[in-house]
């Protein structure tokens, strides 16, 4: 029986519409009492917070494609790989002058541009303000990203969009790719993490800590920055949403999208039996 369940957010567990079908939190608030659950997403963990209560968990939670550990219960980083100070910087400049949307995760929020806002952080916001309060995600405009990344602590991930021929330039940059993961979340749009983080990565040294391995854990995702887990994991599931190169990393694929309740049946067969 597996011992651990690595589950991505976006796409695997949240529908289209940012919510968690009813028999999906089932099966997990059911399995946890089995197994292990942590979440694995490319969200900042102010924006998986409602979510993380929402399922009742109390591990931490692996963000940003794996730059850090979050633990909710105490409200600190239990380890973290962030873009350095100088390198966020010279981000910030490339990316404006190829005129790209951006945001930009800092310590404790989700940052992007007053003057240049990007379309999905509109959406984000309104979603967020329906969220419990004391569970609100925190999401803000800034007037210069510069000046942001110089106060925060921590710079943990930058997501830029825009034509997809710009996008894929600032990609294949060779500063950007000896400094950078870049991975594609959308045709235009990349996330960008300090070179090395990866939710494989992170999430082979947390199974690791916990003293169980690759064996142990059932990893489930559909986009393309989960392929390094479903590939490290002892059973890596895509979404049947996923598209074919995901689905070609993984050996098994979910019956049904993340809209319906096929994730649910997959857990209970996988953790119950």
């Amino acid at each position: 029986m597996y011992k651990v369940l690595a589950l991505d957010l976006d796409g695997t567990v949240l529908t289209d519409n940012h919510t968690i079908h009813p028999e999906v939190k089932k099966a997990i608030q059911e399995v946890k009492k089995y197994c292990h659950v942590v979440i694995v997403t490319g969200r900042h963990h102010t924006a998986a917070r409602p979510y993380y209560y929402e399922l009742g968990l109390d591990t931490p939670i692996i963000c940003c494609n794996g730059t850090y550990v979050y633990d909710y219960q105490s409200e600190t980083v239990l380890k973290q790989n962030a873009i350095e100070k100088q390198n966020a910087l010279t981000f910030i400049d490339m990316a404006e002058e190829f005129q790209l949307k951006m945001v930009m995760y800092i310590t404790n929020a989700m940052t992007y541009s007053n003057y240049n806002p990007f379309a999905y952080m509109l959406v984000l916001e309104e979603w967020a303000a329906t969220a419990p309060k004391q569970h609100r995600p925190q999401i803000y405009r800034v007037d210069s990203f510069i000046e942001t990344a110089n106060q925060a602590e921590h710079v943990w991930k930058f997501v830029v969009e825009g034509e997809q021929g710009v996008v894929d330039s600032l990609l294949q940059h060779p500063w950007v790719e000896s400094n950078f993961n870049g991975e594609r979340s959308w045709s235009n749009r990349i996330d960008f993490a300090a070179k090395g983080n990866s939710k494989g990565l992170r999430l082979s040294e947390y199974i690791s800590e916990l003293g169980y391995q690759a064996s142990d854990v059932i990893a489930v995702g559909d986009n393309h920055n989960d392929i390094s887990m479903l590939k490290y994991a002892g059973l890596g599931v895509a979404m049947l949403n996923a598209d074919d190169i995901v689905k070609s990393h993984a050996q098994a694929v979910c019956s049904t999208n993340n809209n319906n309740d096929g994730l649910a049946h997959l857990i209970r067969e996988q953790i119950k039996g």
